[in-house]
């Protein structure tokens, strides 16, 4: 029988050191693993208040799965159809948060239109931007394919009307927006882009970044006069002149891409201001008396949804409203 051989009182000291610094690492490695999981998953802000429903849906694609979520107004009657407006949140948000800071919800519910709210997955980006410029490796086309499959059940599922769909987007979800209407552009009725970059002006991050400051040249637009004309949705450009994070260049390199492509040419600017909200210059871009595109610049409007909800980020209640600008534009091209 072998001998039991007794510890040493440094091996006891030793051994204790080990199993409590083991402890202390797993319990550091969890925290840690906590932490990089709420950064990941898509963060769980509440949702907007107000009468109609709120649902949740998921469209499934050879690209992954992204959820979204619809807003649809009370007292939709049996055979009615309804207008669809798709909202594309920016960078640091999901759909509960760019619902509550556009109130586009309350808008729908007293004009009578669903909103659909694509939502981008955090394992895709991390800050929860479109990866609009991704395009060499063809993740922006994937995510602009998935939004198109919710854009699709949507109609399926619910009372859409699919001859009015108009999209929006702020910052990375308007430069996704205008993307999605590059490739797919009879489906839509109007595209209005607030504090974005133009497709066709980068094609990876370090040249999205280059981009965001205005020192990159815009392509142009895979269209010609006639098909713009038979195709293609009017384009509403609405940027801040203060916007620090996506210089204004890009709005207005977004309107001369779209007047470009239709051979439009710029009317005379004209200065707007209501009540004692931030004035704004407007500029309209026609061919043969046919709006082909907007730019509304907001004097000292940063990178914010103009006339948003003041209390929540990437917002600024002193500006014109820019919901009632969305819902005004796509209503004018769904009567046309």
């Amino acid at each position: 029988m072998r001998k039991r051989l007794r510890a040493s009182p440094w091996a006891k000291i030793f051994q204790r050191s080990l199993a409590t610094a083991t402890r202390s690492a797993t319990k550091s490695g969890v925290r840690v693993l906590k932490q990089a999981l709420k950064h990941t998953v898509v963060a769980k802000s509440k949702p907007p208040t107000g009468d109609g429903s709120w649902s949740l849906g998921l469209a499934l694609g050879a690209s992954g799965a992204r959820r979204f979520r619809l807003y649809r107004p009370p007292g939709v009657k049996f055979g009615e159809r309804l207008p669809l407006i798709v909202m594309l949140h920016g960078c640091g948000q999901d759909a509960n948060a760019f619902a509550t800071s556009t109130r586009m919800n309350g808008l729908a519910r007293r004009e009578r239109f669903l909103v659909l709210y694509p939502e981008q997955d955090r394992l895709a980006n991390g800050q929860g931007c479109w990866n609009w410029f991704d395009t060499t490796s063809g993740r922006a086309y994937g995510e602009a394919a998935l939004i198109m499959q919710a854009i699709d059940q949507v109609c399926l599922l619910h009372p859409v009307d699919s001859t009015r769909i108009a999209i929006a987007g702020l910052s990375a979800g308007a430069s996704m927006a205008a993307l999605l209407v590059t490739r797919h552009p009879d489906r839509f009725k109007a595209v209005v882009m607030h504090s974005g970059i133009p497709p066709g002006t980068a094609h990876s991050p370090l040249s999205a970044l280059g981009a965001m400051h205005g020192h990159r040249a815009t392509r142009p637009l895979a269209a010609t006069p006639l098909t713009m004309a038979i195709s293609w949705p009017p384009l509403l450009v609405i940027h801040g002149d203060a916007d620090a994070v996506v210089s204004l260049h890009n709005g207005l390199a977004a309107v001369q891409a779209w007047a470009a492509a239709a051979g439009a040419r710029s009317g005379e600017a004209r200065t707007v201001q209501r009540g004692q909200r931030y004035p704004m210059v407007v500029t309209d871009y026609k061919r043969r008396g046919r709006l082909v595109a907007t730019l509304v610049a907001v004097s000292r409007l940063g990178h914010a949804w103009s006339g948003g909800a003041a209390s929540q980020p990437y917002s600024d209640g002193q500006g014109p409203d820019a919901s009632r600008m969305v819902w005004a534009f796509a209503a004018r091209q769904f009567a046309a």
